[in-house]
């Protein structure tokens, strides 16, 4: 992501990023309102700006953490739930081809194309695996509408409590979840 963001930097205002952080530095904002608010007037708004102001201020240490460690975070006080992520993990790579992003709350499965699926400790007895449906797709069964989850993508939930619970009901719909955003 970040590789994405400098690039969409560089492409927005045909200036990289070492020379927008010379240029911030030039400036010595004194906090990071300032510094957005003089980004703004510059055009440059969303993650550019995201991330010009972590160039500035700093990275949190979730942005610094490995793929492991955000992992580990998760499922610290829960670790009866992880086995739940490993098999969905491992149950989504046989499906077709499958990018895995972890991140702070929860780890990311995503197409060729965009997200599919997310993985989230919701509980400390509950792991929802949420994806990404047709908004039209009704909520049947172990199918819910998820309505908070971390990935905004996901439209729809299933929850997991043992491994027991991940079945060929939620291999079908993940299965029907990937190929619809391939």
């Amino acid at each position: 992501m970040y590789d994405w963001v400098r690039g969409l930097l560089l492409k927005r205002t045909g200036e990289d990023l070492a020379a927008w952080n010379a240029r911030v530095a030039a400036e010595d904002f004194p906090d990071e309102a300032s510094l957005r608010a003089w980004l703004e007037t510059q055009g440059v708004t969303g993650y550019p700006q995201m991330l010009l102001v972590m160039e500035r201020f700093g990275y949190p240490d979730y942005l610094r953490a490995t793929p492991d460690e955000l992992v580990d975070g998760q499922y610290r006080d829960r670790p009866a739930l992880r086995p739940i992520l490993d098999a969905l993990v491992a149950l989504a790579s046989v499906i077709g081809e499958v990018e895995v992003q972890n991140r702070k709350t929860y780890v990311t499965l995503i197409t060729p194309r965009r997200t599919f699926a997310s993985i989230e400790p919701t509980t400390k007895s509950r792991v929802d695996l949420g994806l990404r449906l047709p908004k039209d797709q009704r909520p049947t069964g172990r199918l819910l509408a998820a309505t908070s989850m971390g990935q905004s993508a996901v439209t729809h939930r299933i929850g997991l409590a043992t491994l027991d619970d991940l079945d060929g009901e939620v291999e079908q719909w993940l299965k029907r979840t990937y190929e619809a955003n391939c």
